[in-house]
C-alpha cells in the first residue's frame, strides 16, 4: 500500500481531529492499525493526550467551581522516581527528593547477651547453639555451644538476631 499526498492529507486531518488510530484506519480503507502508527511516528505528528468526552469535560468542569473555601492539611507525596532515557536503550531512574532512612530500634526488654562457652566444631551436639564468634580464618574462632533447646539450632538469644519477625523486616527496608 502506498500511501499517496491525499491520503497522506486525509491522515493528518483525522489525527488533529483526535480519532484513533483504528478509525483512521476503517475510514482510509487498505491500511492496518499498525500502518497508521508507523505513519504518524514517521510524519512525526503530536501526540495527543486521551481524548475526552464532552460529557466528562463537563463534569470536570463542575467539579473544578469551588462552592465554599476550606483549608486542608495535605500530607506530602512519596516522590515516584522519574525515567530518563540516556543513550540508546538505557533508563537512568532520576528522584524528586533524597530517600529519608527509617531505622527500627527494637526494644531491649528482657536481652540477657550469653556468655560463649567457645567450643569447637568437633564439640557441637544437636542440643548446642551454633552461633559462629569471630572470623572462621582465625585460631581464635568458636561457635556459642550455649543450649539451643529443641527450637533450632541456635539458643534464644542469637535466635532472636537470627530469626527477625516479617514485619520487623519490612520496616527496617
Amino acid at each position: 500500500m502506498n500511501w499517496t499526498d491525499e491520503r497522506v492529507e486525509t491522515l493528518k486531518k483525522l489525527w488533529a481531529e483526535g480519532l484513533s488510530a483504528s478509525q483512521i484506519a476503517a475510514q482510509l480503507g487498505g491500511v492496518s492499525r499498525n500502518a497508521v502508527i508507523g505513519k504518524v511516528h514517521r510524519l512525526k505528528l503530536s501526540s495527543r493526550g486521551r481524548a475526552t468526552s464532552p460529557r466528562t469535560r463537563q463534569k470536570k468542569a463542575a467539579t473544578a467551581a469551588p462552592t465554599t473555601t476550606t483549608t486542608t492539611t495535605r500530607r506530602p507525596r512519596a516522590t515516584r522516581p522519574t525515567t530518563v532515557s540516556i543513550g540508546a536503550t538505557a533508563l537512568q531512574a532520576q528522584f524528586d527528593q533524597e530517600p529519608v532512612a527509617q531505622t527500627y530500634i527494637r526494644p531491649v526488654s528482657d536481652v540477657v547477651v550469653p556468655i560463649s562457652r567457645k567450643l569447637e566444631l568437633v564439640q557441637l551436639t544437636e542440643t548446642t547453639c551454633k552461633w559462629p564468634n569471630g572470623d572462621p580464618l582465625s585460631e581464635e574462632f568458636s561457635f556459642c555451644g550455649n543450649e539451643a533447646g529443641e527450637s533450632g539450632p541456635y539458643c534464644a538469644y542469637h535466635s532472636r538476631i537470627a530469626y527477625q519477625p516479617a514485619s520487623e523486616r519490612r520496616r527496617a527496608r
